[in-house]
């Protein structure tokens, strides 16, 4: 984790009428969302697929990366230019930002798949398909102990 600093990955980018990567996130994850004239969501409803809890307040929410900043940091990130590095930290395109309940995220902490896992079953699938697509777009590298447990949950997709 040498250099390793969350600043090194500038988060929370301004997205257009005055609404950064979060309210973004929290728009797009949310129903019924409403916005004050900072782009703050002020309302709306919330489940955290991480573990079915349902929020009605944005305050309650975390905006979690699916693979974690210091995860990338340690697996490429590293090497990685500024910019780059901005473009992870702040990508709407891919399955790396996701609204979740801020106790779920804060359990996940900095942690890799093998340390963690969501704790709603239900959600193995999509988290596991999720982490691979990112690591994978972004060329970062996996740990066998990382590969196999990600086998464990995509096994849980069925057909």
């Amino acid at each position: 984790m040498t250099g390793y600093s969350r600043d090194r990955f500038p988060h929370w980018a301004e997205q257009g009428d005055s609404c950064n990567t979060r309210e973004a996130v929290l728009e797009r994850d949310g129903t019924g969302v409403r916005r004050d004239a900072e782009c703050r969501a002020v309302a709306g409803r919330w489940t955290s697929v991480y573990d079915g809890r349902t929020f009605t307040r944005a305050s309650g929410l975390d905006v979690d990366h699916t693979v974690p900043l210091a995860e990338a940091w340690r697996s490429g990130a590293n090497t990685w230019t500024q910019e780059k590095r901005r473009a992870f930290a702040n990508d709407l395109a891919h399955p790396q930002l996701i609204a979740v309940s801020a106790v779920s995220n804060r359990s996940k902490g900095d942690q890799g798949p093998d340390e963690w896992q969501p704790p709603s079953r239900a959600y193995w699938c999509t988290y596991a398909r999720s982490w691979t697509s990112v690591k994978s777009v972004y060329g970062l590298s996996v740990t066998a102990a990382e590969k196999s447990t990600l086998g464990r949950m995509l096994a849980t997709c069925g057909n």
